[in-house]
Protein backbone atom coordinates (compact mmCIF):
# COMPACT_ATOMS: atom_id res chain seq x y z
CA UNK A 1 0.00 0.00 0.00
CA UNK A 2 1.77 3.39 -0.94
CA UNK A 3 1.45 6.26 1.59
CA UNK A 4 0.36 9.70 0.31
CA UNK A 5 1.02 13.12 1.39
CA UNK A 6 -1.58 15.38 -0.25
CA UNK A 7 -0.34 18.97 -1.01
CA UNK A 8 -3.33 21.00 -1.59
CA UNK A 9 -5.83 18.78 -0.48
CA UNK A 10 -8.88 21.08 -1.15
CA UNK A 11 -8.29 22.10 -4.39
CA UNK A 12 -9.42 20.75 -7.98
CA UNK A 13 -6.66 18.61 -8.45
CA UNK A 14 -6.87 17.62 -4.69
CA UNK A 15 -10.21 16.32 -4.50
CA UNK A 16 -9.62 14.13 -7.78
CA UNK A 17 -6.58 12.82 -6.14
CA UNK A 18 -8.79 11.22 -2.83
CA UNK A 19 -11.40 10.74 -5.40
CA UNK A 20 -9.04 8.38 -7.11
CA UNK A 21 -7.80 7.45 -3.59
CA UNK A 22 -11.33 6.59 -2.66
CA UNK A 23 -11.61 4.00 -5.50
CA UNK A 24 -8.45 1.76 -4.52
CA UNK A 25 -8.38 1.63 -0.71
CA UNK A 26 -6.40 -1.45 -1.04
CA UNK A 27 -3.86 0.36 -2.68
CA UNK A 28 -3.78 3.89 -1.21
CA UNK A 29 -3.89 5.35 2.11
CA UNK A 30 -3.36 9.28 2.90
CA UNK A 31 -0.52 10.12 5.44
CA UNK A 32 -1.04 13.76 5.58
CA UNK A 33 -3.47 16.30 4.33
CA UNK A 34 -2.32 20.00 3.54
CA UNK A 35 -4.66 22.94 2.54
CA UNK A 36 -4.65 26.64 3.06
CA UNK A 37 -7.83 28.18 4.66
CA UNK A 38 -10.85 25.73 3.73
CA UNK A 39 -11.02 24.17 6.53
CA UNK A 40 -14.73 22.75 6.12
CA UNK A 41 -14.09 20.79 3.78
CA UNK A 42 -10.67 19.69 5.14
CA UNK A 43 -12.35 18.72 8.55
CA UNK A 44 -14.36 16.60 6.12
CA UNK A 45 -11.63 14.88 4.74
CA UNK A 46 -9.95 14.05 7.85
CA UNK A 47 -12.93 12.47 8.85
CA UNK A 48 -13.09 10.14 5.72
CA UNK A 49 -9.59 9.61 5.45
CA UNK A 50 -8.54 9.76 8.87
CA UNK A 51 -4.69 10.88 7.77
CA UNK A 52 -1.67 11.47 10.65
CA UNK A 53 -1.37 14.75 9.84
CA UNK A 54 -3.06 18.17 8.90
CA UNK A 55 -1.72 21.22 7.61
CA UNK A 56 -3.42 24.53 6.90
CA UNK A 57 -2.02 27.98 6.11
CA UNK A 58 -1.70 29.27 10.08
CA UNK A 59 -2.67 29.67 13.39
CA UNK A 60 -6.02 31.12 13.28
CA UNK A 61 -6.97 28.41 10.42
CA UNK A 62 -5.57 25.70 12.68
CA UNK A 63 -7.49 26.66 15.58
CA UNK A 64 -10.78 26.83 13.60
CA UNK A 65 -9.94 23.37 12.05
CA UNK A 66 -9.72 21.87 15.92
CA UNK A 67 -12.59 23.45 16.46
CA UNK A 68 -14.41 21.21 13.21
CA UNK A 69 -13.20 18.18 14.21
CA UNK A 70 -15.12 16.01 16.88
CA UNK A 71 -13.70 14.87 19.99
CA UNK A 72 -11.84 11.32 18.97
CA UNK A 73 -10.54 12.08 16.06
CA UNK A 74 -6.86 12.14 16.43
CA UNK A 75 -4.81 13.96 14.43
CA UNK A 76 -1.83 16.12 14.31
CA UNK A 77 -2.51 20.04 12.99
CA UNK A 78 0.50 21.89 12.14
CA UNK A 79 0.29 25.34 10.08
CA UNK A 80 2.45 27.60 8.00
CA UNK A 81 5.56 26.56 6.08
CA UNK A 82 7.22 24.59 8.46
CA UNK A 83 3.77 22.54 8.39
CA UNK A 84 4.09 21.96 4.97
CA UNK A 85 7.80 20.90 4.59
CA UNK A 86 7.05 18.66 7.59
CA UNK A 87 4.36 16.97 5.75
CA UNK A 88 6.40 16.50 2.62
CA UNK A 89 9.15 14.91 4.69
CA UNK A 90 6.89 12.42 6.52
CA UNK A 91 8.71 9.32 7.49
CA UNK A 92 5.42 7.25 6.64
CA UNK A 93 5.07 8.99 3.34
CA UNK A 94 6.32 7.56 0.21
CA UNK A 95 4.32 9.37 -2.27
CA UNK A 96 4.22 13.41 -2.46
CA UNK A 97 1.17 14.87 -4.23
CA UNK A 98 2.48 18.15 -5.45
CA UNK A 99 -0.91 19.87 -5.63
CA UNK A 100 -0.54 23.31 -4.27
CA UNK A 101 -1.48 26.41 -6.04
CA UNK A 102 1.50 28.71 -7.01
CA UNK A 103 5.03 29.26 -5.45
CA UNK A 104 3.56 27.94 -2.67
CA UNK A 105 4.78 24.62 -3.69
CA UNK A 106 8.11 24.94 -4.31
CA UNK A 107 10.18 24.84 -1.06
CA UNK A 108 7.72 21.73 -0.28
CA UNK A 109 8.76 19.78 -3.61
CA UNK A 110 12.11 20.47 -3.19
CA UNK A 111 12.27 19.35 0.59
CA UNK A 112 10.43 16.17 -0.47
CA UNK A 113 13.31 15.60 -2.85
CA UNK A 114 15.90 15.68 -0.24
CA UNK A 115 13.91 13.29 1.84
CA UNK A 116 14.00 10.92 -1.05
CA UNK A 117 10.23 10.89 -1.71
CA UNK A 118 8.25 10.33 -5.38
CA UNK A 119 6.84 13.18 -6.60
CA UNK A 120 2.97 13.24 -8.51
CA UNK A 121 3.68 16.87 -9.61
CA UNK A 122 0.36 19.37 -10.68
CA UNK A 123 2.37 22.38 -9.37
CA UNK A 124 3.55 23.35 -12.37
CA UNK A 125 5.36 26.53 -10.96
CA UNK A 126 7.48 24.55 -9.13
CA UNK A 127 9.25 23.55 -12.26
CA UNK A 128 8.64 27.04 -13.42
CA UNK A 129 10.25 28.99 -11.22
CA UNK A 130 13.20 26.64 -10.74
CA UNK A 131 13.45 23.96 -13.26
CA UNK A 132 16.81 23.28 -13.57
CA UNK A 133 17.43 22.79 -9.81
CA UNK A 134 14.71 20.72 -9.15
CA UNK A 135 15.44 18.09 -11.94
CA UNK A 136 19.03 18.29 -10.91
CA UNK A 137 18.34 17.77 -7.60
CA UNK A 138 15.95 14.97 -8.59
CA UNK A 139 18.51 13.07 -10.48
CA UNK A 140 21.02 13.51 -8.03
CA UNK A 141 18.41 11.56 -5.21
CA UNK A 142 17.06 9.11 -7.70
CA UNK A 143 13.72 10.86 -7.22
CA UNK A 144 10.84 10.15 -10.24
CA UNK A 145 9.11 13.11 -10.54
CA UNK A 146 5.57 11.96 -12.49
CA UNK A 147 3.55 14.76 -14.26
CA UNK A 148 -0.06 15.27 -13.18
CA UNK A 149 -0.89 18.16 -15.87
CA UNK A 150 -3.01 16.03 -18.52
CA UNK A 151 -0.48 17.63 -21.15
CA UNK A 152 2.73 16.62 -19.49
CA UNK A 153 0.98 13.33 -18.87
CA UNK A 154 -0.02 12.72 -22.35
CA UNK A 155 3.67 13.86 -22.84
CA UNK A 156 4.88 11.24 -20.77
CA UNK A 157 2.82 8.71 -22.30
CA UNK A 158 3.98 9.32 -25.29
CA UNK A 159 7.54 8.45 -25.03
CA UNK A 160 7.14 5.40 -23.49
CA UNK A 161 8.82 2.83 -24.32
CA UNK A 162 10.65 5.17 -27.14
CA UNK A 163 14.46 6.48 -27.06
CA UNK A 164 14.62 10.01 -26.00
CA UNK A 165 17.58 10.77 -28.81
CA UNK A 166 14.42 9.78 -31.00
CA UNK A 167 12.14 12.85 -30.02
CA UNK A 168 11.72 15.44 -32.74
CA UNK A 169 9.46 17.46 -31.21
CA UNK A 170 6.53 17.92 -28.29
CA UNK A 171 3.28 19.14 -29.68
CA UNK A 172 1.76 20.83 -26.89
CA UNK A 173 -2.71 21.01 -27.11
CA UNK A 174 -4.68 23.63 -24.88
CA UNK A 175 -8.28 24.56 -25.41
CA UNK A 176 -7.36 28.16 -26.10
CA UNK A 177 -9.78 28.65 -23.22
CA UNK A 178 -12.98 30.79 -23.70
CA UNK A 179 -11.78 33.16 -25.54
CA UNK A 180 -10.38 31.43 -28.12
CA UNK A 181 -12.95 33.05 -30.89
CA UNK A 182 -13.85 35.96 -29.28
CA UNK A 183 -12.44 39.26 -31.25
CA UNK A 184 -9.43 41.09 -29.45
CA UNK A 185 -11.17 44.87 -29.29
CA UNK A 186 -13.97 43.36 -27.38
CA UNK A 187 -10.97 41.97 -24.81
CA UNK A 188 -11.29 45.07 -22.26
CA UNK A 189 -14.86 44.21 -21.75
CA UNK A 190 -14.13 40.96 -20.31
CA UNK A 191 -15.64 40.76 -16.74
CA UNK A 192 -14.49 38.13 -13.70
CA UNK A 193 -17.48 35.93 -14.58
CA UNK A 194 -17.02 35.60 -18.47
CA UNK A 195 -13.26 34.83 -17.48
CA UNK A 196 -14.29 31.57 -15.39
CA UNK A 197 -16.50 29.85 -17.84
CA UNK A 198 -13.98 27.52 -19.08
CA UNK A 199 -15.30 25.49 -22.27
CA UNK A 200 -13.96 22.24 -21.17
CA UNK A 201 -12.83 21.85 -17.64
CA UNK A 202 -13.78 22.71 -14.04
CA UNK A 203 -10.71 24.18 -12.15
CA UNK A 204 -9.73 26.13 -9.94
CA UNK A 205 -10.19 29.86 -10.06
CA UNK A 206 -6.26 30.56 -10.47
CA UNK A 207 -5.71 28.65 -13.17
CA UNK A 208 -8.85 29.02 -15.11
CA UNK A 209 -7.77 32.84 -15.71
CA UNK A 210 -4.74 31.40 -16.68
CA UNK A 211 -6.43 29.44 -19.35
CA UNK A 212 -8.22 32.55 -20.62
CA UNK A 213 -4.96 34.35 -20.88
CA UNK A 214 -3.22 31.55 -22.19
CA UNK A 215 -0.84 32.23 -19.48
CA UNK A 216 -1.14 28.56 -18.13
CA UNK A 217 -0.31 27.58 -21.48
CA UNK A 218 3.10 28.82 -21.57
CA UNK A 219 3.76 28.21 -17.90
CA UNK A 220 3.33 24.33 -19.30
CA UNK A 221 5.68 25.18 -22.37
CA UNK A 222 8.17 25.84 -18.76
CA UNK A 223 7.38 22.90 -17.36
CA UNK A 224 7.88 20.76 -20.37
CA UNK A 225 11.34 21.85 -21.22
CA UNK A 226 12.77 20.80 -17.88
CA UNK A 227 10.47 17.45 -16.91
CA UNK A 228 11.10 16.08 -20.82
CA UNK A 229 15.04 17.91 -21.31
CA UNK A 230 14.29 19.72 -24.55
CA UNK A 231 15.00 23.00 -25.53
CA UNK A 232 12.21 25.85 -26.36
CA UNK A 233 12.32 24.93 -29.91
CA UNK A 234 11.42 21.76 -29.79
CA UNK A 235 8.34 22.57 -27.99
CA UNK A 236 5.29 23.87 -30.30
CA UNK A 237 1.76 25.25 -28.98
CA UNK A 238 -1.38 24.15 -30.85
CA UNK A 239 -4.64 25.29 -29.94
CA UNK A 240 -6.89 21.81 -29.98
CA UNK A 241 -10.74 23.25 -29.03
CA UNK A 242 -12.31 19.88 -28.38
CA UNK A 243 -9.68 18.90 -25.59
CA UNK A 244 -9.30 15.03 -26.69
CA UNK A 245 -5.95 14.75 -27.85
CA UNK A 246 -4.41 16.13 -24.38
CA UNK A 247 -0.60 16.24 -26.23
CA UNK A 248 1.55 14.32 -28.98
CA UNK A 249 5.03 14.07 -29.55
CA UNK A 250 6.30 13.92 -33.16
CA UNK A 251 9.80 11.80 -33.60
CA UNK A 252 12.97 12.11 -36.09
CA UNK A 253 11.06 9.25 -38.57
CA UNK A 254 7.94 11.63 -39.07
CA UNK A 255 5.92 9.84 -36.68
CA UNK A 256 3.40 11.38 -34.18
CA UNK A 257 2.59 9.81 -30.76
CA UNK A 258 -0.99 10.90 -29.65
CA UNK A 259 -2.14 10.62 -26.05
CA UNK A 260 -6.63 11.25 -26.48
CA UNK A 261 -9.10 11.09 -23.74
CA UNK A 262 -11.70 12.96 -22.32
CA UNK A 263 -11.24 16.33 -20.20
CA UNK A 264 -10.94 14.96 -16.66
CA UNK A 265 -8.10 14.81 -14.47
CA UNK A 266 -8.57 11.46 -12.78
CA UNK A 267 -6.81 9.77 -15.51
CA UNK A 268 -3.42 11.81 -15.32
CA UNK A 269 -3.72 11.42 -12.43
CA UNK A 270 -4.07 7.94 -11.77
CA UNK A 271 -1.34 7.58 -14.41
CA UNK A 272 1.02 9.22 -12.23
CA UNK A 273 0.44 7.29 -9.07
CA UNK A 274 0.13 4.04 -10.58
CA UNK A 275 2.79 3.88 -13.26
CA UNK A 276 3.57 1.41 -15.19
CA UNK A 277 0.54 0.04 -14.43
CA UNK A 278 -3.03 1.53 -15.45
CA UNK A 279 -6.10 1.58 -13.31
CA UNK A 280 -9.39 0.25 -13.57
CA UNK A 281 -11.13 3.97 -13.32
CA UNK A 282 -14.17 3.54 -15.50
CA UNK A 283 -14.00 6.17 -17.33
CA UNK A 284 -15.51 6.48 -20.41
CA UNK A 285 -13.84 6.68 -23.63
CA UNK A 286 -14.19 9.86 -25.86
CA UNK A 287 -17.35 9.06 -28.60
CA UNK A 288 -15.41 10.29 -31.65
CA UNK A 289 -18.50 9.47 -33.89
CA UNK A 290 -20.71 11.99 -32.18
CA UNK A 291 -17.71 14.41 -31.69
CA UNK A 292 -17.16 14.64 -35.47
CA UNK A 293 -13.95 16.05 -36.57
CA UNK A 294 -10.59 16.92 -34.11
CA UNK A 295 -9.37 20.30 -34.99
CA UNK A 296 -6.24 21.97 -34.54
CA UNK A 297 -4.62 25.86 -35.15
CA UNK A 298 -2.01 28.20 -34.09
CA UNK A 299 -2.10 30.20 -30.76
CA UNK A 300 -2.90 34.04 -31.85
CA UNK A 301 -0.30 35.61 -29.92
CA UNK A 302 -1.37 39.16 -30.53
CA UNK A 303 -4.36 38.10 -28.78
CA UNK A 304 -2.71 36.52 -26.02
CA UNK A 305 0.89 38.07 -25.52
CA UNK A 306 0.59 36.13 -21.95
CA UNK A 307 1.94 33.41 -23.90
CA UNK A 308 4.59 35.16 -25.81
CA UNK A 309 5.64 36.62 -22.25
CA UNK A 310 6.10 33.04 -21.32
CA UNK A 311 8.28 31.96 -24.74
CA UNK A 312 10.37 35.24 -23.79
CA UNK A 313 10.88 34.35 -20.08
CA UNK A 314 11.77 30.43 -21.45
CA UNK A 315 14.36 31.98 -23.69
CA UNK A 316 15.73 34.03 -21.54
CA UNK A 317 15.79 31.87 -18.37
CA UNK A 318 17.71 32.84 -14.87
CA UNK A 319 15.46 34.05 -12.89
CA UNK A 320 12.93 35.66 -15.23
CA UNK A 321 10.71 33.02 -15.14
CA UNK A 322 10.05 33.24 -11.21
CA UNK A 323 9.64 36.46 -12.02
CA UNK A 324 7.03 35.81 -14.45
CA UNK A 325 5.35 33.28 -12.28
CA UNK A 326 4.93 35.66 -9.62
CA UNK A 327 4.02 38.49 -11.66
CA UNK A 328 1.10 36.70 -12.96
CA UNK A 329 -0.27 35.63 -9.53
CA UNK A 330 -0.33 38.82 -8.20
CA UNK A 331 -2.24 40.22 -11.38
CA UNK A 332 -4.37 37.24 -11.74
CA UNK A 333 -5.38 38.01 -7.82
CA UNK A 334 -6.05 41.59 -8.88
CA UNK A 335 -8.59 40.96 -11.48
CA UNK A 336 -10.63 38.13 -10.03
CA UNK A 337 -10.75 41.29 -7.02
CA UNK A 338 -12.08 43.32 -10.10
CA UNK A 339 -8.70 45.57 -9.32
CA UNK A 340 -7.14 45.33 -13.01
CA UNK A 341 -9.35 44.79 -16.34
CA UNK A 342 -8.45 41.24 -18.39
CA UNK A 343 -5.76 42.78 -20.78
CA UNK A 344 -3.39 44.74 -18.05
CA UNK A 345 -2.82 41.20 -16.62
CA UNK A 346 -0.74 40.74 -19.23
CA UNK A 347 0.33 44.87 -18.95
CA UNK A 348 1.46 44.01 -15.46
CA UNK A 349 3.65 40.97 -15.78
CA UNK A 350 5.47 43.25 -19.22
CA UNK A 351 6.04 45.75 -16.72
CA UNK A 352 7.85 43.44 -13.89
CA UNK A 353 9.94 41.76 -16.67
CA UNK A 354 10.86 44.73 -18.17
CA UNK A 355 12.09 45.99 -14.70
CA UNK A 356 13.98 42.85 -13.90
CA UNK A 357 17.85 42.77 -14.13
CA UNK A 358 17.44 38.41 -14.44
CA UNK A 359 20.45 36.36 -12.69
CA UNK A 360 21.78 33.66 -14.21
CA UNK A 361 22.32 30.00 -12.36
CA UNK A 362 20.19 30.96 -9.60
CA UNK A 363 20.38 29.12 -6.71
CA UNK A 364 17.48 29.07 -4.18
CA UNK A 365 18.07 31.85 -1.96
CA UNK A 366 18.15 33.71 -5.42
CA UNK A 367 15.20 32.53 -7.21
CA UNK A 368 12.97 33.19 -3.75
CA UNK A 369 13.82 36.85 -3.64
CA UNK A 370 13.36 37.30 -7.58
CA UNK A 371 9.96 35.71 -6.39
CA UNK A 372 9.33 38.04 -3.99
CA UNK A 373 11.16 41.14 -6.02
CA UNK A 374 8.16 40.47 -8.32
CA UNK A 375 5.44 40.70 -5.73
CA UNK A 376 6.51 43.75 -4.74
CA UNK A 377 6.44 45.56 -8.17
CA UNK A 378 3.62 44.01 -9.59
CA UNK A 379 1.72 45.38 -6.76
CA UNK A 380 2.98 48.93 -7.41
CA UNK A 381 1.95 48.41 -11.05
CA UNK A 382 -1.56 47.39 -9.85
CA UNK A 383 -1.78 50.13 -7.35
CA UNK A 384 -0.82 52.85 -10.79
CA UNK A 385 -3.74 51.11 -12.82
CA UNK A 386 -6.33 50.98 -10.24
Amino acid sequence: MKSLAILGSTGSIGLNVLHVVSAFPRRYRVTALCASTSVERLAGQIREFRPRLAVVRDAEHADRLRELLAPGVSVDILHGDSGYIQAAVHPDVQTVVGAMVGAAGLVPTLQAIEAGKQVALANKETLVMAGQLVMDRAREKNVSISPIDSEHSAIFQCLAGSRRQDLDRILLTGSGGPFRTRSKESFGDIDVAQALRHPNWSMGKKITIDSATLMNKGLEVIEAKWLFGVSLDQIEVLIHPQSIVHSMVAFQDGSVMAQLGIPDMKGAIAYALSHPERLALNQPLPDFAAMGALTFEKPDLEKFPCLSLAFEACCRQGTLPAVLNAANEMAVAAFLEESIGFTQIAEVISTVMQRHASIDNPDLSAILEADRWARRQAQEEINFLK
